[in-house]
């Protein structure tokens, strides 16, 4: 292999180094609890000058409804982020899939003349002139998960990896499986037509073709535990034999468990995504096919409450040299396994 072309999972890995250093930066420079002596899969924070109390800042956060576990995951970690700080007034408003009410309340927001805004689109297209609107304002917009389509509607962008995650599992699987050059992988994606499904898709492609392998059995189902189980039951009726299975999220796996149950199969692995308490608890338990799952941070608001309150108190990641809050910060997507989930378990969201 030349060093032109080199492997997915080793760009994803030199990448996830830098990635999680920059999480750790977020971590290290915002929390305002001491440094912990135990380890439990990098949430150990160390106090800095940032950590000190200063003047007060009112941040209003809108997310879409929690009607999925690791959304409700979002607004749960965002508001205990914003318990951790005396200066940090958090004005959550009410989850809603409805653009036009989502809009509504990132200009109440501005109209209240908060500090910063956090948002999670329901759609980054549709919220971006109302994003564009606070920046004009002068009000600093953290754009979680969900992109603008304008550079200029957002202050900073924290972002899961999905192409990343699809790396992570693709890489997992060559790992366990990429011995047998005719070994047999499916996968259950998410909603195809979101960019986020086929960036998934895409990355696990890639790392399978470096080790000779390819997705022989795929369908989509739609992030819920009825689609997953509905998905999974098409795609076990049309793949007689398997040797892995990658699931994109963690809730439809609910019922995509369901479905391999009900068909008595179990000749397979699979990785799930995400990152739930209920697929960490199966992975513990040594006797389910799901033997890994890949993270998505569902701490990604909390981050942005975090970077909210430095930019508004006109502080940086004081372990950067640069004075400023970057501008992106893309979050790391590591394989929890049973060799590892014990560090990451209690941080977990319930699906």
């Amino acid at each position: 292999m030349s060093a032109a072309r080199q492997r997915p999972y080793r760009r994803l890995m030199s990448t996830a180094v830098a990635l999680a250093g920059a999480g750790a930066l977020v971590a290290g420079c915002t929390s305002n609890e001491p440094e912990s002596s135990g380890s439990d899969g990098g949430g150990d924070t160390v106090a800095s000058s940032n950590d000190e109390t200063g003047e007060t800042v009112r941040i209003g956060f809108s997310a879409p409804a929690a009607d999925h576990g690791w959304m409700a995951g979002i607004t749960e970690a965002a508001r205990a982020e914003a318990e951790n700080y005396e200066d940090v007034d958090l004005i959550v408003a009410e989850g809603t899939n409805d653009v036009s009410t989502q809009i509504s309340q990132v200009e109440t927001f501005i109209n209240e003349g908060v500090d910063a805004i956090v948002l999670l689109p329901f759609d980054g297209a549709a919220m971006t002139p109302v994003a564009l609107q606070a920046m004009e304002a002068g009000i600093p917009v953290i754009n979680v998960d969900r992109e603008f389509n304008s550079p200029f509607a957002a202050r900073a962008t924290i972002l899961g990896d999905n192409y990343g995650m699809g790396v992570s599992a693709g890489t997992y699987i060559c790992q366990q499986v990429g011995d047998n050059p005719d070994a047999v992988v499916a996968e259950i994606a998410g909603i195809d037509s979101l960019p986020l499904t086929q960036d998934r898709s895409q990355g696990f492609a890639d790392a399978l073709a470096d080790c000779g392998l390819d997705v022989d059995n795929r369908v989509a189902a739609d992030f819920t535990v009825e689609g997953g189980e509905e998905a999974a039951a098409n795609l076990l009726q049309a793949a007689p034999q398997l040797d892995a299975l990658w699931n994109h999220d963690d809730d439809q796996g609910v019922g995509v468990l369901a479905a391999i149950e009900n068909a008595g199969r179990d000749e397979f692995i699979m990785v799930g995504g995400a990152g739930s308490a209920n697929a960490m608890r199966a992975i513990q338990s040594g006797d389910s096919v799901l033997q890994a799952t890949v993270i998505y941070p569902h701490t990604q608001a909390a981050d942005g409450i975090a970077l909210a309150r430095l930019i508004a108190q006109d502080k940086s990641l004081s372990d950067l040299v640069s004075p400023e809050v970057p501008r992106e910060i893309v979050l790391n997507a590591p394989v929890i396994t049973a060799e590892n989930v014990e560090d990451y378990i209690d941080r977990a969201f319930e699906s």
